[in-house]
């Protein structure tokens, strides 16, 4: 295991815990934060549609850049420096556009560093490790989103209100991430990507060039994409149904328990048995997920309370098995000299798609209720599945990868 788990592979690993504690921190005060400065709940969409449509976009443009210096260290390191530095920015003024361009930088940083990240991690694994390794990154990832709201609820315990604090108290680690990116090397690699140029769209191109495997993957993650909506519907089912804000948060904060306690398992069970199929069982456990909040959304008390705690049980772990294992996946069926390229050109499109599917998913709320809403994602999420069993061909694993 410790030639797998490379002294690469746990900076990363440590990098993205610290990141996403920082990040999760802010996550459950962020409306409250931005309510309490005078934004609107209109203000608020807008400003985190601009916030997500520029890490989506530029996370292929900057994926492509890493290919063209063959280079990952320095899109890595800039990318976690700029997420670090944004948190207190946020609080230090409170203009509108301050926040805008704070949120914005944010994001920016989550674009630089995402594709080259995952490159890296995809350039210290092989063939056959590529499951364990995603998984792990996973686990540390999602280990640091569990932290975070847990040391919010903790400090806005004993200082109800204050939010502005945490926004400082979030830069400390994401100072940490920052220090230990330093240790990040490159391994020595030429600029071999297949597209050259170097537009901002430009990254669009490689689809021309992708092996057919990527493209018919890339073809199911994003129709499952476009109905995957934000994490916030979940949780405003659960609280629409009777659950306390405490018990809500107490839920998310379960899910992503569960999702690092299971990435690194079932990336390794994906070694074993098949990245496919691990990946197939998350959309399915999805899909089961959706069909399940459908059946709760007008029910609650103690056996809706029951529900929806296995529902974010198996939440996570489909999680688990989809998050690491599509990158892993992914980097599997791409040529290595274009591996952040393809990552970036898919988690760009995916970005945008989730742009789309949170407003579906809000419309048919609004128009027809959260039952609709959840039954729609499942019933798409239920195609996906066949699409992918009959038609994504699975990638060399194991022993067959050796």
């Amino acid at each position: 295991m410790k030639h797998i788990l490379t002294r690469t592979v746990w900076a990363l690993g440590l990098i993205s815990l610290f990141t996403d504690m920082a990040s999760e921190m802010l996550y459950p005060v962020m409306p409250l934060y931005l309510s309490s400065i005078g934004f609107s709940v209109v203000l608020i969409g807008v400003l985190e549609g601009v916030a997500e449509a520029t890490a989506g976009l530029s996370k292929g443009w900057f994926g492509q850049r890493s290919d063209l210096l063959g280079k990952r260290a320095p899109f890595v390191q800039w990318g976690y420096a700029l997420s670090a530095v944004s948190k207190p920015m946020m609080a230090l003024f409170v203009a509108p556009l301050w926040v805008f361009f704070a949120r914005t930088v944010d994001r920016l940083g989550k674009g630089i560093r995402t594709a080259a990240r995952d490159a890296m991690l995809s350039d210290a694994s092989t063939p056959a490790s590529k499951g364990t390794v995603f998984g792990f990154h996973r686990g540390m990832d999602t280990l640091g989103a569990a932290i975070g709201p847990a040391l919010a609820l903790v400090f806005l315990y004993f200082h109800p209100d204050d939010y502005v604090p945490l926004f400082f108290i979030a830069f400390i680690p994401g100072a940490i991430a920052i220090a230990l990116s330093l240790t990040l090397r490159d391994r020595s690699a030429s600029p071999t990507a297949s597209v050259r140029e170097a537009g901002f769209l430009s990254f669009l191109g490689y689809w021309k060039v992708a092996p057919v495997p990527y493209r018919k993957l890339v073809i199911g993650l994003l129709l499952f994409a476009l109905f995957n909506s934000s994490d916030m519907f979940l949780l405003l089912g659960a609280k629409s149904a009777g659950m306390s804000d405490s018990a809500t948060i107490g839920a998310y904060i379960f899910y992503n328990l569960v999702f690092a306690l299971a990435a690194f398992p079932l990336g390794l069970l994906a070694d074993r048995i098949g990245l496919k199929k691990i990946f197939l069982l998350g959309l399915v456990l999805f899909a089961i997920v959706y069909f399940g909040m459908a059946q709760l959304s007008a029910a609650f008390g103690e056996v809706g309370m029951i529900g929806y705690g296995a529902l974010f049980l198996l939440y996570g772990l489909y999680a688990a098995a989809t998050d690491g294992i599509s990158k892993a996946w992914v980097v599997n069926v791409a040529r290595r000299e274009d591996s952040a390229t393809a990552i970036g050109f898919l988690a760009g499109l995916q970005s945008l798609c989730a742009l789309v599917a949170s407003s579906l998913t809000g419309l048919l709320w609004y128009a027809f209720g959260a039952r609709y809403a959840f039954l729609a994602t499942a019933i798409v999420t239920v195609m996906v599945v066949a699409y992918v069993a009959v038609v994504v061909p699975a990638p060399a694993h194991g022993k067959a990868a050796r």
